[in-house]
């Protein structure tokens, strides 16, 4: 693997691991249990991955909510994929975050997702 921030995680921080990806906690979570899905390869973004590796990623993303509940009760999730810096990708390696969410972490969760764009989240 070549060099970013992500490559340089010790494999024994990593909670799991398959071919393509391994899961990590994030190191600034936004959420209590907040983990990470990286790629094995330097990948900037979701879309650099291969067909076999996309295909990969549900299962992966089923195993962090796994490993998310052995510690946490969450009420829902977030599943986010941030793909450039005008989407607000600051490590340009693929990484997928899985961000549980409790009732009452923010005032007003409708919309999700939306809310990335001020005011957008609630329509």
């Amino acid at each position: 693997m070549r060099s970013s921030v992500f490559s340089k995680i010790p494999v024994t921080e990593w909670l799991h691991n398959n071919e393509h990806f391994f899961i990590v906690k994030d190191k600034y979570p936004v959420s209590e249990g907040h983990l990470l899905i990286v790629s094995k390869k330097l990948c900037p973004d979701f879309f650099g991955l291969t067909t076999e590796e996309k295909a990969e990623l549900p299962a992966m993303i089923t195993q962090a909510k796994s490993l998310i509940e052995k510690h946490h009760s969450p009420d829902g999730y977030n599943i986010g994929i941030n793909c450039g810096e005008a989407a607000g990708q600051t490590v340009f390696h693929f990484h997928c975050h899985v961000i549980p969410r409790y009732e009452g972490d923010m005032e007003n969760p409708k919309g999700g997702i939306r809310n990335v764009i001020p005011g957008m989240g609630d329509y």
